[in-house]
């Protein structure tokens, strides 16, 4: 098969590329690639490109695969993917969601400023540590019996709130009030809710993390302070999805895919991209068990943020004040949106794995507090670099289904990562600059060290400059909770 090469690509702006139709016969649409040149030059040197011509080839595809300035390469779908197929007769592909379905990430502000916990931030990082349950496989303090995970699958962040892990308020700031309307329990499989049962509450491994940061700097006063950030703040970033269930959950629909596709006479250059049309049985079944996870994945961030504000209080007192939510949005899912395509509206199948959606101001999905503003999009960078708040704009829904990028983006795979990275040398050195560790494993922080991704403000830069989403502020780690 042809790899794709630079010659291949069509610059249609300076942040904005394409790989036309005519690059191979079975192309549905163009591929499009959201990224300056020098993240171009690396996106090259993986298999990203050529994952993304294979989406183009999907059923029922519309106007583009596209892929955000922080793409690599994943299962299937790259990661950084974005694909819309028509409701309700084109096709919904696991691989375009991911296995940890709704990974996601939320961002608490408190009202503390970085001078007020400077001293108390080995305390701190070492409170959250043992309050946050991480690590491979690792369980938390929450047993679950079947007829509650039921409730959890079918309630979302919802259940957590009425179990006091949280205020009413955290769901009005949480995307779709933290609930896919769509869940049904029944189609999630015993062994994926096994390994759910005890998992809530818990951020697990890889590059999931709890992070303290502050804020560096502020870009747009008047949507910061919608936001209610301020120039010093702390805050706090929570990144973590559905654990063992949704990735049991992937493996379980992938497979009865791949048994389904003769059935619809679906033929795939790449079999990872197995997928049935979401109007079919297996469809819906699919889509219904991955609403059911992402639910999951609500409710797990929710505990995390009942337990962050638990070693909050527990280091600070009444003087640390109460930690409130931002927003929480998600960037592995599917979703039923309208777009506008070829000029009229349409319902499509937004697939987001790896991206975040971006809706821009007046959008009826948003808190009122924030609709005249846009969405929070929230980037984290790689440990030891800068995070991002954006704000969504109504650019988005006309290049990239309303989605921008969700993180910097890999450019070491984490064996390579751990062969170039001194743990114990990196830890020492991000204590030095003021950033406290706590790692359940040197191989973990070796994994997710800096050198690892890509540079955090070009890909949040090509976001700012399409118009995709703009920036809003700058946040900076002092510390770091990692599995």
């Amino acid at each position: 098969m042809q790899k794709v090469a630079k010659e291949h690509i069509i610059k249609l702006e300076d942040y904005f590329w394409e790989i036309p139709k005519s690059f191979r016969a079975d192309m549905l649409v163009p591929a499009q690639i959201l990224a300056f040149e020098e993240l171009l030059d690396d996106i090259i040197e993986d298999r990203s490109l050529n994952q993304l011509v294979n989406v183009a080839t999907l059923p029922g595809i519309k106007k583009a695969a596209l892929v955000m300035p922080d793409v690599h390469e994943g299962y299937g779908f790259p990661i950084g993917g974005v694909a819309a197929t028509s409701h309700p007769d084109g096709v919904i592909s696991p691989g375009g969601i991911g296995y940890d379905i709704n990974c996601g990430v939320r961002l608490l502000r408190s009202e503390l400023q970085l001078e007020d916990i400077r001293e108390q931030l080995g305390p701190l990082s070492k409170e959250l540590y043992e309050q946050i349950p991480s690590g491979m496989g690792q369980g938390g303090n929450i047993r679950l019996s079947l007829e509650e995970l039921d409730q959890v699958l079918s309630q979302g962040a919802a259940w957590a709130i009425e179990n006091n892990y949280g205020i009413e308020e955290d769901l009005k700031f949480t995307e779709n009030k933290g609930k896919m309307e769509f869940s049904d329990e029944q189609f999630v499989s015993v062994m994926a809710k096994n390994r759910g049962s005890d998992q809530l509450g818990t951020i697990g491994s890889g590059n999931h993390f709890v992070e303290v940061d502050y804020v560096s700097e502020i870009y747009d006063q008047e949507v910061a302070r919608a936001f209610g950030l301020e120039k010093g703040q702390i805050v706090v970033l929570i990144h973590t999805g559905s654990r063992g269930l949704g990735h049991q959950v992937a493996t379980d629909y992938i497979r009865k895919m791949m048994s389904a596709m003769a059935d619809y006479d679906i033929k795939l250059r790449d079999r990872e991209l197995a997928c049935v049309p979401f109007n079919s049985e297996e469809g819906q079944e699919y889509f219904k068990a991955m609403c059911a996870a992402a639910n999951y994945a609500w409710c797990n961030r929710q505990i995390i943020t009942w337990e962050v504000r638990k070693a909050w209080e527990n280091v600070f007192g009444k003087k640390g004040g109460f930690l409130k939510v931002l927003y929480d949005v998600a960037h592995n899912i599917a979703k039923i949106e309208e777009h506008t395509i070829a000029g009229k509206e349409q319902k499509v199948i937004v697939h987001r794995k790896g991206a975040t959606r971006a809706f821009g101001p007046g959008s009826r999905e948003l808190p009122e507090a924030y609709r005249d503003f846009g969405q929070p999009v929230i980037i984290p960078g790689s440990m030891g670099t800068c995070s991002y708040v954006l704000a969504g704009s109504h650019r988005s829904k006309e290049i990239t289904f309303g989605s921008c990028c969700h993180g910097a983006g890999r450019r070491l795979s984490r064996r390579e990562a751990k062969r170039q990275v001194n743990a114990p040398n990196l830890k020492e050195e991000l204590q030095e600059r003021g950033i406290h560790i706590k790692a359940g494993s040197f191989r973990g922080i070796a994994e997710e060290a800096p050198v690892a991704y890509k540079d955090v403000n070009m890909v949040v830069e090509t976001v700012h400059t399409s118009g995709v989403a703009k920036k809003v502020a700058k946040l900076n780690p002092v510390a770091v909770i990692k599995g």
